[in-house]
């Protein structure tokens, strides 16, 4: 454009402006961000995104607050869309050079907007987290803009995946946010969550916690079940961040990704038999099954260090999305307990939200028995697996590998709550209880009156295993619609997906349940 243009000046300042608001933090605090081994807002964007996608939104918007000592562009918070593996994303990255990354009107109303956006348009949206909080000066417009937030974090939930990711402080009341998206990702020893920092704690309670025990990636990856993956940095994590995407559609409209794996849909897993103990009572890997029979033995685990009778997470069968929801013989004997049940719950949510089926894999002993589990809510949280499996539309494989006992039989996606198709292997043990356990009750005054006791125990429990302890009465019954020989798993599942790919459920209406949280 020629200089003397009228436009020529207007141009040069637009310029400016946002040279500035790509250079809004002072140098002094983008130096100790760099020094702490962390990337600045853009430079995150830079990373996830894919090269040259990103479109920012508001990078002139800054706050009109009165008594504000600098007013620089963004407001803490850089917002945008752009693409993942070609895949349209919108993100919001906060800026802890500026203001600390805590958020006040502006920067809320930035969030707001972004995420209406997304949930109009429909793709997931993602939240790059490092903030340090409400805006202490601007004191409850700050609070109303945290509000306007989770209203539209509520009203997202199911509709398009919500990611929250934790790249530095984010406490009080900015914790809820994240707490009510689908996924949270932390780094370790950068990452911090809690309602109240370790001063507090102190003061409050007498106990002293250091700032990573209290509130660190470990914590809240191993004890609280806050955190759904944690990576050792942050380009890791951004990439265990595409990783996830690639398994999930873009909203609930949308069917599952399905990519060619180039691993035969009719390939047999002989090894399979090889894995199941002589005895009953040694464990195996349920990994281990999980990924012989899924795509490449491609599996993310979701929730790896929380409640591991559990094993839970994303694959491939034949390129296409399913989740993965199965007992750890390798823990506790593959009991549910309180935190195994709510987040079996918790995933079966998530993939019935999103159109993903549901593989579960059973060797279940039972619950988890104790006054502590009895105490802590074991009838409530077991509720909360057997609602969210019961209400599940998506198409539902079960698999029996070994013990299916009681209760937790019925609550592992059984034929009587709604699963499609149930299998069974060979070795399969379906019954109110193990052979032990049901002897000593069933022939109490039998064995207390024998001649030689221990004997008659003995003969009573295999004849018990001979009797019940076998996948076939429940074949006979139709409580099970094949056994099936362990190398045949993945065939037979594939042929499955196949067969429910179409299917349709209506659901009664109503304006929504009542999960027995």
């Amino acid at each position: 454009m020629v200089a003397d243009h009228p436009l020529s000046e207007r141009i040069a300042d637009l310029h400016h402006r946002k040279q500035e608001a790509l250079n809004a933090g002072p140098e002094r605090a983008v130096q100790r961000q760099h020094d702490k081994g962390k990337m600045l807002a853009r430079e995150r964007l830079e990373y996830l995104l894919d090269e040259g996608s990103f479109n920012e939104i508001d990078m002139l918007a800054r706050s009109r607050h009165p008594e504000a000592e600098s007013r620089p562009y963004t407001d803490g918070v850089v917002t945008g869309w752009g693409s993942i593996d070609g895949r349209k994303v919108f993100v919001s990255s906060q800026d802890f050079t500026i203001n600390g990354g805590s958020m006040g009107e502006v920067s809320a109303e930035k969030l707001h907007k972004l995420m209406d956006l997304a949930l109009s348009v429909g793709a997931p949206y993602i939240g790059l987290n490092d903030g340090a909080g409400a805006r202490i000066p601007e004191g409850v417009v700050s609070l109303d803009g945290y509000g306007g937030i989770f209203w539209r974090n509520v009203q997202a939930s199911g509709i398009i995946p919500q990611i929250s990711v934790i790249l530095g402080p984010c406490a009080g009341g900015a914790v809820y946010s994240p707490a009510m998206t689908d996924f949270i990702f932390m780094v370790r020893e950068t990452s911090h969550m809690f309602i109240t920092g370790p001063d507090v704690v102190k003061t409050v309670t007498g106990e002293e916690v250091t700032l990573e025990e209290l509130g660190g990636a470990g914590s809240h990856s191993s004890r609280s079940g806050v955190a759904t993956f944690v990576a050792a940095d942050e380009k890791s994590v951004m990439d265990d961040v595409r990783y996830l995407l690639s398994f999930l559609p873009a909203n609930n409209m949308e069917d599952v990704p399905r990519v060619a794996t180039g691993d035969d849909p009719q390939r047999l897993c002989p090894s399979l038999a090889e894995l199941m103990p002589a005895s009953p009572n040694m464990p195996y890997d349920m990994k281990a099954v999980v990924t012989e029979v899924v795509d490449d033995g491609d599996f993310l685990e979701y929730h790896a260090n929380w409640a591991k009778s559990i094993v839970c997470g994303f694959a491939r069968m034949d390129g296409r999305t399913v989740g993965i929801v199965a007992n750890q013989p390798l823990v506790l004997a593959g009991v549910l307990d309180i935190e195994s049940a709510s987040k079996g719950a918790r995933f079966v949510r998530t993939c019935d939200a999103f159109n993903i089926p549901i593989l579960t894999f059973v060797d279940v002993p039972g619950f988890l028995p104790g006054v502590d589990q009895e105490y802590g809510g074991i009838i409530r949280h077991g509720a909360k697996l057997l609602y969210a499996y019961c209400e599940a539309t998506v198409p539902r494989i079960q698999v029996i590998t070994r013990k299916a006992y009681g209760g937790a039989y019925v609550v592992m996606d059984s034929k009587g709550v709604g699963c499609d198709l149930s299998l069974a292997w060979p070795s399969a043990e379906i019954a109110v209880m193990g052979p032990e356990g049901a002897t000593d009750i069933v022939h109490r005054r039998e064995i207390q009156s024998a001649a030689d006791p221990e004997t008659r125990r003995a003969e009573l429990v295999e004849d018990y295993k001979e009797q019940f302890a076998n996948p076939w009465i429940a074949a006979e019954r139709g409580y099970i619609d094949d056994v099936i020989d362990p190398a045949e798993t993945r065939q037979k599942m594939i042929a499955g997906l196949d067969m429910l790919a179409s299917k349709q459920e209506e659901l009664p209406r109503r304006k929504h349940g009542n999960v027995p949280l």
